[in-house]
């Protein structure tokens, strides 16, 4: 069963200002096996609000989690930049917070041990909370102590009492995934030390309207993160943001850095009046700052349909590369037939030889590209395009291209292809 919330998840105000309506979606990670294809398959409404009163912007449905990560297909260990990123945050913050084989560091969502397996190998005591146990399970196989909790408040207090009250907390890419946002902050400040830090990372709303990323949003996202909300989040907790980064991951996220109030102070770094300034020349501390997405969404839907139209009327081959919840978002939202995408190549074993939800295209290893030599590949989590167009290099070699659909239509090598209703 789903809830629509109709009040705001942070300040409680009645939602009525519509940010984006993508109409009824299937679950984005839910990918099906071939036995699953001829059932009747779930959608749910994927409605966006943003609260007049606090700006938050969020999903107006609910969906369980435990419809959503029970069993879940995303793994960050098949992504060599998103492990790079990973060993170069733990070098930061081991070095800036003077971390060692006495402190406690908890990862929340920590998936795979992707992360947490960096302090493992320097000794410093770790712990993570995974609530999908297929993928907790494969933490633990690295040696990454996980457990398959949901956090909040109630898991706080038992790790504080069991020893783990913790110098830092990380929240990679979560906070957007948590439907009660008191129960998981305030659970934070429960289980941080008075001296303690918490780094949270969240892809920038100011650059998912800047740049349309409209797949982003699907229904294991409940919020959709500005400075702006964090900052006030934060504060309802006893906690207060002193540091904040820029960084590129998934299109542009931010990196913030909190404390406790009543713990130890913190010197206030430029990063944030940087982003709070930037947030203002956005509009997006006034209700009008957020109008006017859907139009430019339905551009970027009419362009990746007219293109698939044409190269389907002209006979042109086209795959897609990474079964990533974006992709299935913008897929669906397009309407994409199976006989416009033959298929997506993923590098994740665990998605290979079931099918997007929604769509039904088939999943194949990477490998199957050479084999069948497609005119197009379009690249789906088109963040990590640089990565995947180098990896696939011989794709050119046959005079194939590379699309990505995001913040336009673009092909590639020989640039963006004007194409026509004919």
């Amino acid at each position: 069963m789903t809830t629509a919330t109709h009040r705001c998840r942070l300040c409680g105000s009645p939602l009525a200002e519509t940010f984006v309506d993508l109409g009824d979606m299937p679950l984005a990670n839910s990918y099906l096996a071939e036995s699953e294809l001829a059932k009747p398959e779930p959608r749910y409404p994927l409605l966006v609000r943003v609260c007049s009163d606090c700006l938050l912007v969020q999903a107006d449905t609910v969906v369980p989690p435990q419809a959503i990560f029970s069993d879940y297909a995303y793994f960050s260990s098949y992504s060599k930049l998103w492990l790079a990123h990973a060993r170069t945050y733990c070098d930061s913050v081991i070095a800036r917070f003077a971390l060692d084989t006495e402190s406690r560091v908890v990862e929340v969502a920590s998936n795979d041990g992707y992360l947490l397996r960096n302090f493992v190998a320097k000794n410093i005591p770790c712990l993570g909370i995974e609530p999908a146990e297929n993928v907790a399970a494969e933490a633990r196989a690295i040696g990454v102590p996980t457990e398959s909790v949901f956090f909040g408040k109630e898991t706080a207090q038992r790790l504080a009492a069991q020893g783990w009250s913790a110098d830092l907390i990380i929240a990679n890419n979560v906070l957007a995934h948590v439907p009660d946002l008191a129960d998981f902050v305030g659970g934070m400040g429960m289980l941080l030390k008075p001296e303690g830090v918490i780094t949270v990372e969240f892809p920038h709303l100011a650059r998912l309207i800047e740049n349309v990323q409209f797949d982003t949003i699907y229904h294991e996202h409940h919020s959709y993160l500005s400075l702006l909300a964090v900052d006030r989040m934060f504060a309802m907790h006893g906690l207060e943001v002193f540091d904040v980064e820029q960084i590129d991951t998934h299109g542009g996220s931010l990196r913030v850095f909190a404390r406790r109030r009543d713990g130890v102070p913190r010197p206030i770094g430029v990063g944030a009046g940087r982003v709070r300034a930037l947030e203002r020349r956005a509009g997006l501390d006034s209700i009008e700052g957020y109008r006017g997405f859907p139009r430019r969404v339905a551009e970027i839907i009419r362009s990746v349909s007219l293109f698939l139209e044409a190269a389907e009327r002209d006979g042109r081959s086209v795959v897609g590369y990474g079964a990533a919840a974006k992709g299935n978002t913008l897929l669906n939202a397009c309407r994409v037939r199976r006989s416009q995408i033959a298929y997506v190549a993923d590098r994740n074993p665990h998605k290979q030889g079931r099918y997007l939800p929604g769509t039904h295209i088939p999943i194949l290893p990477p490998e199957r590209i050479a084999e069948t030599k497609p005119d197009f590949v379009f690249i789906l989590p088109w963040n990590l395009a640089g990565e995947i167009s180098g990896q696939l290099q011989d794709v050119t070699s046959w005079g194939g291209r590379f699309v990505t659909a995001i913040p336009r239509l673009s092909v590639w090598p020989e640039g963006p292809l004007a194409l026509r209703r004919q």
